[in-house]
């Protein structure tokens, strides 16, 4: 077969698989559709069937259609994450700035820390090597801690429209919350990619982003707003590409693109479509190609045990932080649980976050599956433990 027509096998794949499973199999409660296909995407990796049918796995995951799949993910997820960056209401945060604060650090601070020790941990306990050999044993226990802190905001904001408190009190708070933690999640991965030997080329980045974003919000103020949705998708791609260049990662830029625009530049409705059409037709092609890259050939007892450590820091550590934010602002009983559980919620931005960890080759393959395992079971695990106690707000 061809090239064309085998890239062509692998899209029916992606769309019709994870559809058929989730539509049917009635998963929605327990795994959203983004769930099921991150799933899916670990079951076509190289750990599961490319462990069973080796021959044809190679034969269909060619490097061309690799390349083509790597290429459609690059640009839907910069695309998401900068979605992600405009939609961050930060004058909320501002406005109840001792609520935010403090409870956006606690939910950071405690599974961050929790989350090092049990990097650490796995590092003493398990002999495979985690670090990645381009990375240093700072980076793999800061990273690995901040992946276990990690709130997934969009797939927070899918899950709380599930549960009907996304516009209630309660909804805005988390939202509130989860938005600075997004913020530090960036500011921490620049400061684990920051390097010594092109840290000049990094502060010329920076200092020139800072100059550049202030031109270009000028700019956007002074077009029409079928103008800007043109030039957004250039500034995109010219951060990211200056990102990466400058060693920090296409990611990081894009997220910085959407961080430096106003979301009141844009009609909502339009940018709920943009976000929906890029999670319904390039996103799960992101989710395969992240599939590919899990790997427990080694030792993948290890491998699952590792995740059950990092899952155990993770839900704890935000559980942690919610109670005692709970006591220093005196909230009612019941929402240091509802809040540390939704916080937890990982998935997507944490798959990112270990995708670039692993691309700069900090971590391994086996920690990457490790966190991905992590990310999926604790989205899964959000609505049916919420559920029950949420009868009073809605």
């Amino acid at each position: 077969m061809t090239t064309h027509e085998i890239f062509l096998i692998v899209m029916v794949i992606i769309f019709s698989v994870p559809y058929l499973i989730w539509r049917f199999g009635k998963t929605d409660y327990w795994a959203p559709l983004v769930v099921v296909q991150i799933c899916i995407g670990i079951l076509l990796g190289p750990g599961v069937s490319g462990a069973i049918f080796p021959e044809y796995y190679k034969s269909i995951f060619n490097p061309q259609v690799l390349q083509a799949l790597n290429g459609i993910a690059w640009w839907a997820i910069m695309i998401f994450v900068w979605i992600a960056g405009i939609e961050l209401d930060l004058k909320k945060a501002w406005l109840y700035r001792r609520d935010s604060c403090i409870t956006a650090g606690l939910a950071l601070g405690s599974p961050l820390l929790l989350g090092c020790l049990a990097a650490i941990v796995v590092l003493m306990t398990f002999n495979i090597n985690w670090i990645g050999p381009k990375g240093m044993t700072w980076q793999f226990i800061i990273g690995v801690g901040m992946a276990c802190a990690v709130t997934a905001l969009p797939i927070l904001i899918l899950l709380m429209e599930k549960l009907k408190i996304l516009r209630e009190p309660i909804g805005q708070r988390i939202m509130r919350y989860a938005s600075l933690d997004d913020i530090a999640i960036w500011i921490v991965l620049s400061l684990i990619l920051l390097d010594w030997d092109r840290v000049s080329l990094q502060s010329i980045f920076l200092v020139s982003f800072i100059i550049i974003s202030f031109l270009c919000r000028k700019l956007m103020f002074s077009i029409q707003e079928s103008d800007r949705w043109y030039v957004s998708f250039i500034w995109l791609a010219i951060c990211g590409l200056a990102s990466d260049w400058a060693g920090l990662h296409f990611i990081v830029g894009a997220f910085l693109a959407g961080v430096v625009m106003d979301s009141a530049w844009f009609n909502q409705e339009d940018m709920d479509k943009l976000r929906h059409f890029v999670m319904m037709t390039m996103l799960p092609v992101y989710f395969m190609s992240t599939g590919l890259r899990t790997n427990w050939e080694m030792d993948g007892v290890s491998v699952f045990a590792a995740a059950a450590i990092l899952l155990f820091a993770s839900i704890t550590g935000k559980l942690a932080g919610a109670y005692a934010a709970s006591k220093i602002l005196k909230w009612e009983k019941g929402e240091a649980w509802i809040i540390g559980w939704l916080l937890q919620t990982k998935a997507l931005i944490m798959i990112v976050f270990a995708n670039v960890l692993l691309d700069k080759q900090i971590i391994t393959s086996q920690t990457f599956t490790a966190l991905l395992l992590m990310a999926v079971v604790s989205t899964m695990l959000t609505v049916p433990v919420v559920t029950p106690k949420l009868p009073q707000y809605n």
